[in-house]
Protein backbone atom coordinates (compact mmCIF):
# COMPACT_ATOMS: atom_id res chain seq x y z
CA UNK A 1 0.00 0.00 0.00
CA UNK A 2 0.69 3.69 -0.22
CA UNK A 3 0.62 6.73 2.18
CA UNK A 4 -0.56 10.33 0.47
CA UNK A 5 -0.11 13.10 2.76
CA UNK A 6 0.86 12.67 6.70
CA UNK A 7 -1.27 11.49 9.61
CA UNK A 8 -4.03 12.46 10.71
CA UNK A 9 -4.87 13.39 7.13
CA UNK A 10 -3.27 10.64 4.98
CA UNK A 11 -4.70 9.03 2.68
CA UNK A 12 -4.17 4.53 1.77
CA UNK A 13 -3.91 3.57 -1.89
CA UNK A 14 -3.24 -0.15 -2.90
CA UNK A 15 -1.02 -0.77 -5.69
CA UNK A 16 -3.93 -2.14 -8.01
CA UNK A 17 -7.57 -2.80 -7.60
CA UNK A 18 -7.00 -6.86 -7.77
CA UNK A 19 -4.55 -6.60 -4.52
CA UNK A 20 -7.48 -4.66 -2.95
CA UNK A 21 -10.38 -7.45 -4.14
CA UNK A 22 -7.93 -10.48 -3.30
CA UNK A 23 -7.28 -9.00 -0.21
CA UNK A 24 -10.82 -8.17 0.45
CA UNK A 25 -11.90 -11.50 0.03
CA UNK A 26 -9.14 -13.44 1.69
CA UNK A 27 -11.14 -12.01 4.86
CA UNK A 28 -13.60 -14.25 6.80
CA UNK A 29 -17.58 -13.12 6.06
CA UNK A 30 -17.70 -12.46 9.69
CA UNK A 31 -14.41 -10.12 10.08
CA UNK A 32 -15.41 -8.11 7.18
CA UNK A 33 -19.11 -7.40 8.75
CA UNK A 34 -17.34 -6.80 11.67
CA UNK A 35 -14.77 -4.11 9.92
CA UNK A 36 -17.90 -2.44 7.57
CA UNK A 37 -19.74 -2.05 11.24
CA UNK A 38 -16.80 -0.51 13.03
CA UNK A 39 -16.25 2.06 9.87
CA UNK A 40 -20.18 2.84 9.48
CA UNK A 41 -19.70 3.63 13.31
CA UNK A 42 -16.65 5.87 12.89
CA UNK A 43 -17.80 7.48 10.15
CA UNK A 44 -21.38 8.36 11.90
CA UNK A 45 -19.21 9.52 15.35
CA UNK A 46 -16.77 11.60 13.99
CA UNK A 47 -17.24 12.89 10.38
CA UNK A 48 -20.90 14.46 10.42
CA UNK A 49 -19.76 16.11 7.28
CA UNK A 50 -18.97 12.92 5.49
CA UNK A 51 -22.90 12.06 6.39
CA UNK A 52 -23.98 15.53 4.91
CA UNK A 53 -22.25 14.74 1.53
CA UNK A 54 -21.65 10.84 1.15
CA UNK A 55 -24.73 9.33 3.13
CA UNK A 56 -24.18 6.48 0.56
CA UNK A 57 -20.70 5.57 1.68
CA UNK A 58 -22.20 5.23 5.05
CA UNK A 59 -25.24 3.55 3.86
CA UNK A 60 -22.50 1.09 1.80
CA UNK A 61 -21.03 0.34 5.08
CA UNK A 62 -24.17 -0.30 7.40
CA UNK A 63 -25.10 -2.54 4.59
CA UNK A 64 -22.07 -4.35 3.81
CA UNK A 65 -21.94 -5.38 7.88
CA UNK A 66 -25.10 -6.57 7.57
CA UNK A 67 -27.04 -3.68 9.52
CA UNK A 68 -30.18 -3.31 7.21
CA UNK A 69 -32.42 -1.22 9.41
CA UNK A 70 -29.63 0.51 9.72
CA UNK A 71 -28.32 1.27 5.85
CA UNK A 72 -32.13 1.93 5.22
CA UNK A 73 -31.99 5.56 6.28
CA UNK A 74 -28.94 6.74 4.55
CA UNK A 75 -29.69 5.11 1.19
CA UNK A 76 -32.85 6.86 0.86
CA UNK A 77 -31.20 9.98 2.32
CA UNK A 78 -28.36 9.45 -0.39
CA UNK A 79 -31.15 8.91 -2.98
CA UNK A 80 -32.82 12.48 -1.49
CA UNK A 81 -29.66 13.93 -1.70
CA UNK A 82 -29.00 13.32 -5.33
CA UNK A 83 -32.49 14.13 -6.61
CA UNK A 84 -31.50 17.68 -5.05
CA UNK A 85 -28.51 17.93 -7.39
CA UNK A 86 -30.88 17.10 -10.49
CA UNK A 87 -28.59 13.33 -10.44
CA UNK A 88 -31.81 11.20 -10.82
CA UNK A 89 -29.48 8.04 -12.50
CA UNK A 90 -27.79 8.27 -9.21
CA UNK A 91 -31.18 8.83 -7.23
CA UNK A 92 -32.56 5.42 -9.04
CA UNK A 93 -30.03 3.48 -8.06
CA UNK A 94 -29.64 4.53 -4.45
CA UNK A 95 -33.61 4.39 -3.71
CA UNK A 96 -33.63 1.05 -5.48
CA UNK A 97 -30.86 0.04 -3.53
CA UNK A 98 -33.29 0.49 -0.58
CA UNK A 99 -35.86 -0.93 -1.86
CA UNK A 100 -33.76 -4.17 -2.46
CA UNK A 101 -32.67 -4.17 0.78
CA UNK A 102 -35.58 -3.50 2.77
CA UNK A 103 -37.59 -6.99 1.28
CA UNK A 104 -35.06 -8.96 3.31
CA UNK A 105 -36.59 -7.31 6.87
CA UNK A 106 -39.85 -9.05 8.45
CA UNK A 107 -43.31 -7.95 7.04
CA UNK A 108 -44.74 -5.18 8.96
CA UNK A 109 -45.94 -2.07 9.57
CA UNK A 110 -42.68 -0.01 10.11
CA UNK A 111 -41.90 -1.66 7.12
CA UNK A 112 -44.67 -0.77 4.39
CA UNK A 113 -44.12 2.62 5.79
CA UNK A 114 -40.36 2.91 4.97
CA UNK A 115 -41.16 1.41 1.58
CA UNK A 116 -44.05 4.06 1.00
CA UNK A 117 -41.00 6.49 1.49
CA UNK A 118 -38.60 5.29 -0.75
CA UNK A 119 -41.23 4.60 -3.36
CA UNK A 120 -42.53 8.12 -3.66
CA UNK A 121 -38.56 9.00 -3.44
CA UNK A 122 -38.27 6.60 -6.46
CA UNK A 123 -41.26 8.10 -8.01
CA UNK A 124 -40.22 11.44 -7.73
CA UNK A 125 -36.56 10.67 -9.64
CA UNK A 126 -38.24 8.08 -12.36
CA UNK A 127 -40.41 11.13 -13.43
CA UNK A 128 -37.54 13.32 -14.00
CA UNK A 129 -35.07 10.44 -14.93
CA UNK A 130 -37.10 8.34 -17.28
CA UNK A 131 -40.10 10.73 -18.38
CA UNK A 132 -43.53 11.66 -17.09
CA UNK A 133 -45.14 8.36 -18.66
CA UNK A 134 -42.28 6.08 -18.42
CA UNK A 135 -43.91 2.07 -17.57
CA UNK A 136 -41.84 2.48 -13.93
CA UNK A 137 -43.55 5.38 -13.20
CA UNK A 138 -46.59 3.70 -13.21
CA UNK A 139 -45.46 0.71 -11.49
CA UNK A 140 -43.49 2.33 -8.43
CA UNK A 141 -46.84 4.77 -7.75
CA UNK A 142 -49.13 1.39 -8.15
CA UNK A 143 -47.31 -0.23 -5.46
CA UNK A 144 -47.48 3.04 -3.32
CA UNK A 145 -50.97 3.46 -4.06
CA UNK A 146 -51.22 -0.29 -2.18
CA UNK A 147 -49.18 0.62 0.68
CA UNK A 148 -50.85 3.36 1.23
CA UNK A 149 -54.38 1.03 1.84
CA UNK A 150 -52.72 -0.91 4.29
CA UNK A 151 -51.39 1.86 6.25
CA UNK A 152 -54.95 3.47 5.96
CA UNK A 153 -55.00 6.95 6.40
CA UNK A 154 -51.65 8.47 5.66
CA UNK A 155 -50.90 12.19 4.26
CA UNK A 156 -48.43 10.49 1.71
CA UNK A 157 -52.13 9.24 -0.49
CA UNK A 158 -52.01 12.63 -1.83
CA UNK A 159 -48.56 12.68 -3.60
CA UNK A 160 -49.18 9.60 -4.76
CA UNK A 161 -52.94 10.39 -6.48
CA UNK A 162 -51.26 13.57 -7.51
CA UNK A 163 -48.04 11.77 -9.48
CA UNK A 164 -50.70 9.32 -10.97
CA UNK A 165 -52.81 11.52 -12.54
CA UNK A 166 -49.58 13.04 -14.30
CA UNK A 167 -48.73 9.83 -15.35
CA UNK A 168 -51.77 9.17 -16.56
CA UNK A 169 -51.96 12.80 -18.36
CA UNK A 170 -48.85 12.36 -20.33
CA UNK A 171 -49.88 8.94 -21.24
CA UNK A 172 -52.68 10.51 -22.85
CA UNK A 173 -55.10 8.84 -20.33
CA UNK A 174 -57.08 12.07 -19.86
CA UNK A 175 -59.88 10.54 -18.14
CA UNK A 176 -58.41 8.51 -15.69
CA UNK A 177 -56.01 11.87 -15.08
CA UNK A 178 -59.18 13.39 -14.50
CA UNK A 179 -60.89 11.25 -11.89
CA UNK A 180 -57.83 10.90 -10.07
CA UNK A 181 -57.25 14.85 -9.98
CA UNK A 182 -60.67 14.73 -8.86
CA UNK A 183 -59.62 12.34 -6.17
CA UNK A 184 -57.23 14.90 -4.77
CA UNK A 185 -59.29 17.69 -4.75
CA UNK A 186 -61.66 16.20 -2.54
CA UNK A 187 -59.06 14.66 -0.31
CA UNK A 188 -57.35 18.35 -0.34
CA UNK A 189 -60.60 19.69 0.75
CA UNK A 190 -61.37 17.33 3.39
CA UNK A 191 -57.80 17.84 5.23
CA UNK A 192 -58.52 22.17 4.27
CA UNK A 193 -54.43 21.93 3.24
CA UNK A 194 -53.75 25.07 1.49
CA UNK A 195 -50.75 23.98 0.08
CA UNK A 196 -52.48 20.35 -1.61
CA UNK A 197 -55.57 22.68 -2.49
CA UNK A 198 -53.12 24.75 -4.49
CA UNK A 199 -51.86 21.73 -5.80
CA UNK A 200 -55.07 20.01 -6.99
CA UNK A 201 -55.94 23.07 -8.53
CA UNK A 202 -53.14 22.99 -10.78
CA UNK A 203 -53.26 19.31 -11.58
CA UNK A 204 -56.82 19.75 -12.62
CA UNK A 205 -55.64 23.17 -14.70
CA UNK A 206 -53.71 21.05 -16.73
CA UNK A 207 -56.19 18.22 -16.99
CA UNK A 208 -58.92 20.32 -18.41
CA UNK A 209 -56.42 21.89 -20.45
CA UNK A 210 -55.47 18.57 -22.99
CA UNK A 211 -59.36 17.92 -22.55
CA UNK A 212 -60.42 21.28 -24.21
CA UNK A 213 -62.21 22.75 -21.29
CA UNK A 214 -60.07 25.61 -21.27
CA UNK A 215 -62.47 28.12 -19.48
CA UNK A 216 -62.67 25.46 -16.48
CA UNK A 217 -58.76 24.91 -16.62
CA UNK A 218 -57.89 28.48 -16.48
CA UNK A 219 -59.97 28.96 -13.60
CA UNK A 220 -58.44 25.92 -11.90
CA UNK A 221 -54.81 27.34 -12.69
CA UNK A 222 -56.17 31.37 -11.45
CA UNK A 223 -57.06 29.11 -8.27
CA UNK A 224 -53.97 27.68 -7.71
CA UNK A 225 -52.02 30.86 -7.95
CA UNK A 226 -54.03 32.67 -5.28
CA UNK A 227 -53.74 30.14 -2.83
CA UNK A 228 -49.92 29.18 -2.96
CA UNK A 229 -47.79 30.50 -1.12
CA UNK A 230 -43.75 30.31 -1.67
CA UNK A 231 -42.86 31.27 1.83
CA UNK A 232 -45.29 29.21 3.61
CA UNK A 233 -45.02 26.10 0.88
CA UNK A 234 -41.88 24.99 0.30
CA UNK A 235 -40.45 23.33 -2.53
CA UNK A 236 -41.15 19.22 -1.74
CA UNK A 237 -38.50 16.33 -3.08
CA UNK A 238 -42.09 14.75 -3.91
CA UNK A 239 -43.02 17.08 -6.61
CA UNK A 240 -40.18 17.43 -9.12
CA UNK A 241 -41.07 21.00 -10.77
CA UNK A 242 -42.17 24.32 -8.97
CA UNK A 243 -46.04 25.18 -8.73
CA UNK A 244 -46.01 28.39 -9.55
CA UNK A 245 -43.74 28.18 -12.47
CA UNK A 246 -45.76 25.23 -13.61
CA UNK A 247 -49.40 27.05 -13.27
CA UNK A 248 -47.63 30.46 -14.90
CA UNK A 249 -46.86 28.21 -17.80
CA UNK A 250 -50.22 26.42 -17.79
CA UNK A 251 -51.72 30.28 -17.96
CA UNK A 252 -49.63 30.79 -20.37
CA UNK A 253 -50.65 28.24 -22.86
CA UNK A 254 -54.41 28.60 -21.92
CA UNK A 255 -54.77 32.12 -22.27
CA UNK A 256 -53.09 32.37 -25.75
CA UNK A 257 -55.47 30.11 -27.38
CA UNK A 258 -58.77 32.08 -25.62
CA UNK A 259 -57.83 35.12 -27.29
CA UNK A 260 -55.54 37.02 -24.76
CA UNK A 261 -52.24 36.86 -26.15
CA UNK A 262 -50.22 40.10 -24.53
CA UNK A 263 -51.53 38.70 -21.31
CA UNK A 264 -50.04 34.74 -21.92
CA UNK A 265 -46.66 36.49 -23.41
CA UNK A 266 -46.24 38.37 -19.98
CA UNK A 267 -47.72 34.75 -17.94
CA UNK A 268 -44.41 32.63 -20.37
CA UNK A 269 -41.96 35.51 -19.35
CA UNK A 270 -42.85 35.18 -15.52
CA UNK A 271 -42.59 31.40 -15.80
CA UNK A 272 -39.04 31.29 -17.18
CA UNK A 273 -37.84 34.40 -15.21
CA UNK A 274 -38.97 32.33 -11.70
CA UNK A 275 -37.13 29.16 -12.75
CA UNK A 276 -34.12 31.10 -13.52
CA UNK A 277 -33.86 32.41 -10.51
CA UNK A 278 -33.48 28.77 -8.76
CA UNK A 279 -30.40 26.62 -9.17
CA UNK A 280 -33.10 23.88 -10.14
CA UNK A 281 -31.82 22.41 -13.53
CA UNK A 282 -35.33 20.11 -13.85
CA UNK A 283 -37.38 22.88 -13.10
CA UNK A 284 -35.90 25.25 -15.55
CA UNK A 285 -35.96 22.57 -17.98
CA UNK A 286 -39.45 22.91 -17.48
CA UNK A 287 -39.67 26.09 -18.08
CA UNK A 288 -37.93 25.94 -21.25
CA UNK A 289 -40.29 23.32 -22.67
CA UNK A 290 -43.29 25.23 -21.95
CA UNK A 291 -41.92 28.22 -23.13
CA UNK A 292 -40.82 26.92 -26.27
CA UNK A 293 -43.99 25.01 -27.04
CA UNK A 294 -46.44 28.46 -26.02
CA UNK A 295 -43.92 30.55 -28.94
CA UNK A 296 -44.48 27.59 -31.37
CA UNK A 297 -48.29 28.34 -30.69
CA UNK A 298 -47.88 31.73 -31.21
CA UNK A 299 -46.08 31.17 -34.73
CA UNK A 300 -43.06 32.84 -33.06
CA UNK A 301 -40.17 30.61 -34.86
CA UNK A 302 -37.48 32.58 -33.93
CA UNK A 303 -38.30 32.28 -30.53
CA UNK A 304 -39.45 29.07 -29.82
CA UNK A 305 -36.35 27.94 -31.55
CA UNK A 306 -34.27 29.37 -29.10
CA UNK A 307 -36.09 27.99 -26.09
CA UNK A 308 -36.00 24.70 -27.54
CA UNK A 309 -32.30 25.07 -28.30
CA UNK A 310 -31.50 25.73 -24.80
CA UNK A 311 -34.03 23.01 -23.26
CA UNK A 312 -32.00 20.64 -25.41
CA UNK A 313 -28.89 21.57 -24.07
CA UNK A 314 -30.32 21.96 -21.03
CA UNK A 315 -31.31 18.28 -20.82
CA UNK A 316 -28.40 16.43 -22.72
CA UNK A 317 -25.96 18.09 -19.57
CA UNK A 318 -28.55 16.34 -17.17
CA UNK A 319 -30.17 13.97 -18.65
CA UNK A 320 -34.01 14.54 -19.16
CA UNK A 321 -35.24 12.45 -21.77
CA UNK A 322 -38.96 13.95 -21.63
CA UNK A 323 -37.52 17.02 -22.75
CA UNK A 324 -35.02 16.68 -24.42
CA UNK A 325 -37.65 14.51 -27.25
CA UNK A 326 -40.24 17.86 -26.93
CA UNK A 327 -36.98 20.38 -27.59
CA UNK A 328 -36.12 18.33 -30.60
CA UNK A 329 -39.99 18.26 -31.98
CA UNK A 330 -40.58 22.25 -31.17
CA UNK A 331 -37.13 22.97 -32.17
CA UNK A 332 -38.43 21.32 -35.86
CA UNK A 333 -41.17 22.75 -35.55
CA UNK A 334 -39.83 26.37 -35.36
CA UNK A 335 -37.39 25.39 -38.38
CA UNK A 336 -40.82 24.00 -40.52
CA UNK A 337 -42.29 27.19 -39.46
CA UNK A 338 -39.46 29.83 -40.41
CA UNK A 339 -40.05 27.85 -44.05
CA UNK A 340 -36.26 25.58 -43.30
CA UNK A 341 -38.04 22.31 -44.00
CA UNK A 342 -35.31 20.62 -45.26
CA UNK A 343 -34.82 17.45 -43.19
CA UNK A 344 -37.55 18.58 -40.35
CA UNK A 345 -39.90 15.89 -41.63
CA UNK A 346 -36.96 13.00 -40.37
CA UNK A 347 -36.18 14.85 -37.20
CA UNK A 348 -40.00 15.27 -36.60
CA UNK A 349 -40.99 11.99 -36.73
CA UNK A 350 -37.54 10.84 -34.76
CA UNK A 351 -38.68 13.44 -32.00
CA UNK A 352 -42.21 11.88 -32.02
CA UNK A 353 -41.05 8.41 -31.42
CA UNK A 354 -38.89 9.16 -28.69
CA UNK A 355 -40.89 11.04 -26.60
CA UNK A 356 -43.79 9.09 -24.34
CA UNK A 357 -45.86 12.15 -23.49
CA UNK A 358 -48.86 11.11 -25.58
CA UNK A 359 -51.28 13.76 -24.34
CA UNK A 360 -48.92 15.84 -26.93
CA UNK A 361 -48.84 13.92 -29.72
CA UNK A 362 -51.84 15.80 -31.58
CA UNK A 363 -49.71 18.68 -31.52
CA UNK A 364 -46.54 17.26 -32.65
CA UNK A 365 -48.59 15.12 -35.53
CA UNK A 366 -49.71 18.44 -36.48
CA UNK A 367 -46.91 20.48 -36.84
CA UNK A 368 -45.80 17.01 -39.24
CA UNK A 369 -48.55 17.52 -41.32
CA UNK A 370 -47.63 21.10 -41.73
CA UNK A 371 -44.42 20.01 -42.55
CA UNK A 372 -45.94 17.75 -45.13
CA UNK A 373 -47.76 20.69 -46.58
CA UNK A 374 -44.80 22.55 -47.19
CA UNK A 375 -42.87 20.53 -49.13
CA UNK A 376 -46.11 19.11 -51.39
CA UNK A 377 -46.65 15.68 -50.07
CA UNK A 378 -50.17 16.53 -49.15
CA UNK A 379 -51.17 12.48 -49.06
CA UNK A 380 -48.35 12.04 -46.45
CA UNK A 381 -49.90 15.39 -44.45
CA UNK A 382 -53.58 14.08 -44.41
CA UNK A 383 -52.56 11.05 -43.57
CA UNK A 384 -51.20 11.95 -40.46
CA UNK A 385 -53.82 13.76 -39.67
CA UNK A 386 -56.14 11.01 -39.62
CA UNK A 387 -54.05 9.51 -37.30
CA UNK A 388 -53.78 12.24 -35.09
CA UNK A 389 -57.76 12.88 -35.50
CA UNK A 390 -58.27 8.84 -34.62
CA UNK A 391 -55.69 10.07 -31.42
CA UNK A 392 -58.53 12.79 -30.80
CA UNK A 393 -61.87 10.43 -30.74
CA UNK A 394 -60.05 7.40 -28.70
CA UNK A 395 -57.84 9.48 -25.45
CA UNK A 396 -60.17 12.73 -25.46
CA UNK A 397 -57.44 14.92 -25.88
CA UNK A 398 -59.06 18.06 -27.61
CA UNK A 399 -56.82 20.98 -26.60
CA UNK A 400 -55.64 21.11 -30.66
CA UNK A 401 -58.88 19.25 -32.39
CA UNK A 402 -59.56 22.73 -34.37
CA UNK A 403 -56.21 22.96 -35.79
CA UNK A 404 -56.41 19.44 -36.99
CA UNK A 405 -59.16 20.12 -38.96
CA UNK A 406 -58.33 23.76 -40.76
CA UNK A 407 -54.97 21.78 -41.32
CA UNK A 408 -56.62 18.93 -42.65
CA UNK A 409 -58.57 21.70 -44.77
CA UNK A 410 -55.50 23.41 -46.19
CA UNK A 411 -54.16 19.88 -47.00
CA UNK A 412 -57.01 19.15 -48.58
CA UNK A 413 -56.90 22.24 -50.96
CA UNK A 414 -53.49 21.22 -52.45
CA UNK A 415 -55.06 17.82 -53.32
CA UNK A 416 -55.62 17.76 -57.49
CA UNK A 417 -59.03 17.30 -58.59
CA UNK A 418 -59.74 13.51 -58.84
CA UNK A 419 -62.18 10.86 -60.58
CA UNK A 420 -64.80 11.72 -57.22
CA UNK A 421 -67.94 13.62 -57.15
CA UNK A 422 -66.69 16.26 -54.35
CA UNK A 423 -64.50 18.60 -55.12
CA UNK A 424 -61.48 19.72 -52.83
CA UNK A 425 -62.57 22.98 -52.26
CA UNK A 426 -66.18 21.60 -50.45
CA UNK A 427 -63.99 19.19 -48.79
CA UNK A 428 -62.16 22.08 -47.54
CA UNK A 429 -64.59 23.81 -46.50
CA UNK A 430 -66.20 21.53 -44.93
CA UNK A 431 -62.89 20.69 -42.45
CA UNK A 432 -62.91 24.62 -42.06
CA UNK A 433 -66.47 24.80 -40.88
CA UNK A 434 -65.92 21.82 -38.57
CA UNK A 435 -62.74 23.90 -37.39
CA UNK A 436 -64.69 27.02 -36.26
CA UNK A 437 -67.78 25.59 -34.72
CA UNK A 438 -65.40 23.08 -32.36
CA UNK A 439 -63.37 26.50 -31.90
CA UNK A 440 -66.37 28.53 -30.68
CA UNK A 441 -67.81 25.39 -28.57
CA UNK A 442 -63.91 25.17 -26.42
CA UNK A 443 -64.16 29.36 -26.77
CA UNK A 444 -60.56 29.10 -27.91
CA UNK A 445 -60.60 32.43 -29.90
CA UNK A 446 -57.02 31.84 -31.55
CA UNK A 447 -58.07 28.92 -32.96
CA UNK A 448 -61.62 30.15 -34.28
CA UNK A 449 -59.48 33.20 -35.70
CA UNK A 450 -57.02 31.63 -37.88
CA UNK A 451 -59.87 28.56 -38.72
CA UNK A 452 -61.82 31.72 -40.13
CA UNK A 453 -58.80 33.26 -42.16
CA UNK A 454 -58.36 29.80 -43.67
CA UNK A 455 -62.40 29.72 -44.51
CA UNK A 456 -62.39 33.61 -45.90
CA UNK A 457 -59.65 32.94 -47.93
CA UNK A 458 -60.78 29.82 -50.19
CA UNK A 459 -64.73 31.99 -49.82
CA UNK A 460 -62.18 34.75 -51.97
CA UNK A 461 -61.07 32.94 -53.94
CA UNK A 462 -64.45 31.53 -55.00
CA UNK A 463 -65.83 35.32 -55.41
CA UNK A 464 -67.94 34.86 -51.91
CA UNK A 465 -66.15 38.48 -50.99
CA UNK A 466 -68.75 40.10 -48.58
CA UNK A 467 -69.21 36.68 -47.07
CA UNK A 468 -65.44 35.96 -46.36
CA UNK A 469 -65.23 39.82 -44.44
CA UNK A 470 -68.10 39.54 -42.31
CA UNK A 471 -66.64 36.34 -41.16
CA UNK A 472 -63.80 36.96 -40.38
CA UNK A 473 -65.02 41.06 -38.78
CA UNK A 474 -67.16 39.04 -36.30
CA UNK A 475 -64.10 37.29 -34.49
CA UNK A 476 -61.59 39.77 -35.44
CA UNK A 477 -63.02 42.52 -34.05
CA UNK A 478 -63.99 40.33 -30.65
CA UNK A 479 -59.91 41.33 -29.91
CA UNK A 480 -58.83 44.50 -28.28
Amino acid sequence: MYQRGLVPQAHYLFKHALIQDTAYQSLLKSTRQQSHRQIAQVLVDRFPETIETQPELVAHHYTEAGLIEQALPYWQRAGERATQRSAYVEAIRHLTKGLELLKTLPDMLKRAQQELTLQLALGASLLAGKGLSAPEVEKTYIRARELCQQLGETPQLFPVLHSLAVFYRNGGEVQTALELAEQCFSLAQSVQDQYLLSLAHETLGWTLYFLGELTSARLHVEQALALYDPQKHPHSTFFMYDLRMSCLSNASWTLQHLGYPDQALKRSHEALDLARGWSRPYSLANALGFAAWFHLLRRDGQLARERAEAVMTLSTEHGFPLWLAHGTITRVGALAQQGQVGECIAQMQQGLAASRTEVARPFGLALLAEAYGKVGQAAEGLSILAEALAFVDKTGVRDSKAELYRLKGELTLQKSPGSGVRSPESGAEECFLKAIDIARKQQVKSWELRASMSLARLWQQQGKQHEARQLLAEVYSWFT
